[in-house]
Parts: structure tokens; sequence; C-alpha cells
């Protein structure tokens, strides 16, 4: 099945069809003020002097001193996370720091967000790799997509993804699947093709277009566990329905690949 230029046909089997949810994200009206220090941030110190635990809720936004705001969803089977400028939702592990604090990983194993015990939130990135102070904004609407898209929705989504692809690298970029995708599969189908314009543009906006221009296509495969590969100027990304939101690598894993 192409995504390029030709028609795409219809479901294979009768299914129940569901509208893809948007990702809202709603400020609470009664948002916490912004901490006035790193020390605040970290500790939930308050006017009194005390340290207090900050209650968060289980979906809610934060803001980072370095800038930019992202979404945190703990209400979700695994952990996952947003930024606001960006469509890629990542999937993160939990691991068991000293002090008790809690350190949240990605596919790949780096530390994306450290919780303090007592509330505290440090938000790792490519541009803050020691650590920025994040505050919290308010609550959020779930982050967790839903569980089918319509046809018309996923078919949508694919051809987003290939315009951002393909915009990225000053080219036109194939996405094909390799398998025929079913409704139970279209959300994980769909969401790896997103992921994977997230690679395309991230690598662009670092100057890395003479990477992305030995890729000509781009395979959504089926598969046991999350890959990606690439050979012959094919770019291939297996997904795993059966591991939900993360059965796909993120674009992060993807670009590691591509930079091999």
């Amino acid at each position: 099945m192409k995504f390029c230029k030709a028609e795409l046909g219809d479901w294979g089997a009768k299914a129940t069809l569901a509208i893809a949810a948007l990702m809202v994200m709603a400020a609470s009206a009664n948002a916490q003020q912004l901490p006035h220090s790193l020390r605040d941030a970290l500790l939930g110190h308050k006017g009194s002097g005390e340290a207090r635990r900050v209650a968060a809720p289980p979906v809610a936004r934060y803001v980072s001193e370095a800038g930019g705001g992202f979404i945190f969803d703990q209400a979700s089977p695994q952990p996952l996370m947003k930024f606001d400028n960006s469509a890629e939702v990542w999937v993160l592990s939990a691991q068991q720091a000293s002090r008790g604090d809690v350190i949240y990983r990605n596919d790949l194993g780096e530390p994306v967000l450290r919780v303090t015990k007592l509330g505290g939130v440090i938000l790792f990135t490519d541009d803050a790799p020691m650590g920025a102070a994040a505050a919290l904004s308010g609550r959020a609407s779930s982050i967790q997509p839903p569980a089918i898209l319509s046809f018309s929705v996923f078919v949508q989504r694919v051809r987003i993804a290939t315009a951002r692809a393909s915009r990225a690298a000053q080219r036109d970029i194939e996405f094909s699947t390799v398998q025929d995708v079913r409704p139970e599969t279209s959300v994980l189908a769909a969401d790896t093709a997103t992921v994977v314009a997230e690679a395309f543009e991230r690598m662009a906006r670092k100057g890395d277009r003479s990477l992305i221009s030995r890729i000509a296509r781009v395979l959504l495969a089926e598969g046991r566990k999350p890959a990606a590969s690439l050979k012959d100027g094919s770019l291939t990304i297996t997904y795993s329905p059966d591991q939900g939101v993360a059965g796909r690598p993120s674009s992060k894993r993807i670009i590691k690949v591509i930079n091999r």
C-alpha cells in the first residue's frame, strides 16, 4: 500500500471506526504560579520557607525554565510525554533513583525527566543535557492515543507525514505499508509515520539533509518488536501492535539508525 500519489483502497474487513481524538492541551484556571527559582521548582518551596510536596495532577502541563512546555501523562498504562511544539508522543520507562527520586527514560535509555521526592520536575533535552527545572502549569488532557482510526483519518495522517518528510528532505519521499493496515493497527501505523516525519525534520533543522538524501522510501512494517533499519535507500520502520503506543521506535532511535 503506497501513500505517495496512488489512491488508497478500503479496509479489508468491516470494523468499528473511531474518529481520532484531538490531543487538547487545556491549562487549569487555577494553575499554579511559576516558581521564582530553581529551588522552588525542585523542592516545592513556599513563602513560609518550608519545602512542601507539589501535588501534580496525573495529566499535567509543565513549563521549562529553558523555555517551552510539555505534557506529562502518568494516567496512561505507560508514562507519556509530549512537547508543545511537536506531534510526537514519547513513551517513557520509570527507574528509581537516589533520595526517592524517579527518572523517566526514552527507548534509548536516555533520561528525559527526573521527578524528585518532593514533587520537583527536571527536564533533560539536547539543549539542556544537565537538566532544566520545569514548573507545573496546570491540568491537561490525556495524550493517550485512541483505540482505532477511521480509514479516512488514517490516510490523512500518513499523507501529512509524507508531506512533512518530503519537505524536510526537499524531494519526494514515498511512504508504503508492507502489510495491509487493519483498524486495530491503524493508530500505531499512523503514529509510526508521524514519528518518521519528526525524525526527518529534526535532522533537517540540524543540517543533516545529506543523510536524509540517502533515503528514497519509508516502509512501515508490522513485526514482533519495534525496530528501524536502512538498506538500499529504503528506511524500514517496524511497529509492534502488541506493545501499544510503545510498539514503535522514537524519532531519536530512528535518527541513530540513519546516522550509522
